[in-house]
C-alpha cells in the first residue's frame, strides 16, 4: 500500500468517524465471508458503513476526530453511521450466536464505552416501544376509570 493510498484511508475514515454518533470496533477474526457480508448488509441496511482497516490507520483516524482513548489490538472491523440504536442491536444480535464475533468496545456521542456498556444498551428497547410504554402508563388511569364505569353501568343495568 503507498503512502498516497494510506492517506486516503485515514482522510476518509477520519471524515466518517467525525460525523458519526458511535463508532464501534469488533473483533471478526473467524468470520466467514458469507458471514462477514451478511453483517456488512444488515448494517447497510440501517444506514450505517463498515470497514476493516489496519490498526495503525484507525488509530490515527480516531485520533483525528477527536476520539481517543481506544486500544485497538488484533483484527477489527470498525462499524458507524446509521440509528445507532438499531445499527448496536444489530450487531449485539449477530454476536449473541457467535463465538468468533465479539464486541470490543467504541464511542457513542463522544464518550468510550467499552463492550458490556454496548451490549447493555442493546437490550433496551427501541424507540417506538419506549412511546408505547410511555403512553400505555399515562393512559392506564383513564382505562381504569372508564372500566370502573362500565361496570358500575352493568351493575345498573342488571
Amino acid at each position: 500500500m503507498t503512502k498516497t493510498e494510506k492517506a486516503e484511508i485515514v482522510n476518509s475514515l477520519t471524515e466518517a468517524f467525525k460525523s458519526a454518533e458511535a463508532v464501534l470496533i469488533c473483533d471478526y477474526k473467524g468470520l466467514n465471508v458469507q458471514e462477514f457480508e451478511d453483517l456488512r448488509n444488515q448494517v447497510r441496511a440501517l444506514g450505517g458503513s463498515m470497514r476493516v482497516a489496519k490498526n495503525t490507520l484507525a488509530s490515527i483516524s480516531l485520533k483525528n476526530a477527536k476520539k481517543e482513548g481506544l486500544t485497538l489490538k488484533d483484527t477489527n472491523v470498525f462499524i458507524w453511521g446509521g440509528e445507532t440504536l438499531s445499527v448496536i442491536k444489530t450487531i449485539a444480535k449477530f454476536a449473541e450466536n457467535r463465538e468468533t464475533f465479539a464486541i470490543k468496545q467504541g464511542y457513542i456521542d463522544d464518550q468510550r464505552v467499552d463492550g458490556e456498556y454496548i451490549n447493555t444498551l442493546s437490550k433496551l428497547p427501541s424507540r417506538e416501544g419506549l412511546i408505547g410504554m410511555l403512553l400505555s402508563v399515562w393512559t392506564a388511569p383513564l382505562r381504569g376509570f372508564v372500566t370502573g364505569l362500565d361496570n358500575l353501568s352493568k351493575k345498573l343495568a342488571a
